[in-house]
């Protein structure tokens, strides 16, 4: 796909980077495996590692993938790196977007002015949390997220609350609430439906062979 490419991954990958930045963080490398993030961490020792494989954080992974856990860690001026299954998997396959977002309801309106104002018309979301083989995965969350960003792009009502609640409800977040606690936070899902929250988008940028996620802010 090429144009404006939105990933979203609203449980939880793009809500707690967007925590990360909001800590503080410079910016966040994404990759697509487990092995991928320990190695940058073998080669840069200061760089901290977030994210989890299959809900789980990874030994040797500094975080897991949970924002409250991000929101409450001193991360100023460090470099991350982030790889969860769905989220940062979903942004490492979409190789040819001309322009990359990552994307969640924290910072929903601000990705949208971002991608209005890209002048790359309407945008392709990646719903990184739809499986193909697993039915029981079918990203209705993500959905319900990119249709929201949407009508905020095209200037419809957000109609946030409803959505902020479906997304509380679904499927998803039951599945993160039963990871416990080390994987996840009783106030995750809380932390995800905060609709707007910050006022910064998620643009990726190439630089050399990896992925670098930073904020962005509107011009004023």
């Amino acid at each position: 796909m090429t144009g404006a490419v939105v990933a979203v991954d609203v449980i939880r990958a793009f809500t707690t980077a967007a925590y990360a930045f909001a800590a503080g963080a410079k910016h966040i490398y994404l990759v697509d495996s487990v092995e991928d993030a320990l190695a940058v961490k073998r080669a840069e020792p200061d760089v901290v590692l977030m994210g989890e494989d299959h809900g789980r954080r990874p030994p040797g992974f500094d975080f897991s993938n949970s924002p409250v856990a991000i929101a409450a860690a001193d991360l100023a001026g460090r470099v991350l790196v982030q790889r969860t299954s769905a989220g940062t998997r979903g942004v490492v396959a979409a190789r040819c977007a001309t322009r990359l977002w990552c994307a969640s309801l924290v910072c929903a309106s601000a990705t949208a002015a971002a991608v209005l104002a890209s002048g790359l018309g309407p945008p392709t979301y990646v719903i990184t949390g739809n499986f193909e083989d697993r039915p029981d995965m079918n990203g209705a969350d993500d959905l319900a997220t990119a249709q929201l960003i949407e009508r905020a792009r095209v200037g419809d009502s957000l109609d946030a609350t409803r959505t902020a609640q479906f997304v509380a409800e679904s499927d998803e977040a039951a599945r993160t609430l039963k990871l416990g606690d080390g994987d996840a936070h009783r106030d995750d899902i809380a932390y995800a439906t905060r609709v707007d929250a910050f006022d910064f988008a998620m643009e990726v940028t190439r630089i050399g062979t990896r992925l670098r996620l930073e904020p962005t802010y509107a011009s004023v």
